[in-house]
């Protein structure tokens, strides 16, 4: 048996104009200079006071960041609502996750820095929720690159971490894998570069959603 995780943000979905927007209300609202684009897609992934953090600069989340973490917690459904946006999938992913869900030797599941609200809100949307039996979120462990989401998920579905793959287009994503025994695959459709993901230790990088099922059946 095979467990197989999906980072969420820039790998399952794309939702950097919808994080930025709210970023950027959020930073306005606090009297902060507002956040350029490629500033709010190098935080994806992380969870958020630590991302809010790390964007002024900031070496750790401090009790400013907790308040801009809430306020934009706030936000993200009215945003969401107000500007449409919806978080698409990206091309061929629905293909990818409708031949993996089915098989019975692989579990599939989500490891990411959404709220479990936020993650519970794109499986709902995209009809994902009778293929994903796991998951965590920021909401249940510490922050990317800590091991946490990986190993707690393997050890609810009772499977080794070297029998599972992670499948995220973030650094973040990469070193959690490798920190946690686990296989790292790397996706270049989504918020890092393919150097960026090589250098935190990518197994493999692979182009389209399709070229996931050559590494994983």
């Amino acid at each position: 048996m095979k467990l197989v995780l999906f980072d969420c943000d820039g790998t399952l979905v794309d939702s950097a104009a919808l994080i930025h927007e709210t970023m950027r209300r959020t930073f306005a609202h606090f009297g902060k200079r507002e956040p350029l684009v490629e500033e709010t897609k190098s935080i994806i992934g992380l969870t958020l006071d630590i991302a809010i953090a790390r964007m002024q600069g900031k070496p750790h989340a401090d009790d400013e960041a907790v308040q801009m973490m809430a306020y934009y917690k706030s936000l993200f459904a009215t945003v969401r609502t107000d500007m449409n946006f919806r978080e698409p999938l990206f091309d061929g992913i629905r293909d990818v996750i409708e031949t993996l869900g089915p098989r019975d030797d692989l579990l599939l599941g989500a490891v990411t820095g959404k709220s479990r609200r936020g993650l519970d809100l794109v499986l709902d949307t995209h009809d994902f929720r009778t293929w994903f039996v796991v998951g965590r979120t920021a909401d249940d462990c510490p922050s990317k690159p800590h091991p946490a989401m990986v190993t707690e998920c393997c050890d609810e579905m009772g499977v080794r971490p070297r029998d599972t793959l992670v499948i995220g287009d973030a650094i973040y994503d990469m070193q959690m894998a490798k920190a946690a025994g686990a296989t790292a695959i790397g996706v270049s459709w989504g918020y890092a570069s393919v150097a960026q993901l090589r250098d935190a230790g990518a197994d493999v990088i692979v182009d389209h959603p399709r070229d996931l099922l050559n590494h994983i059946l």
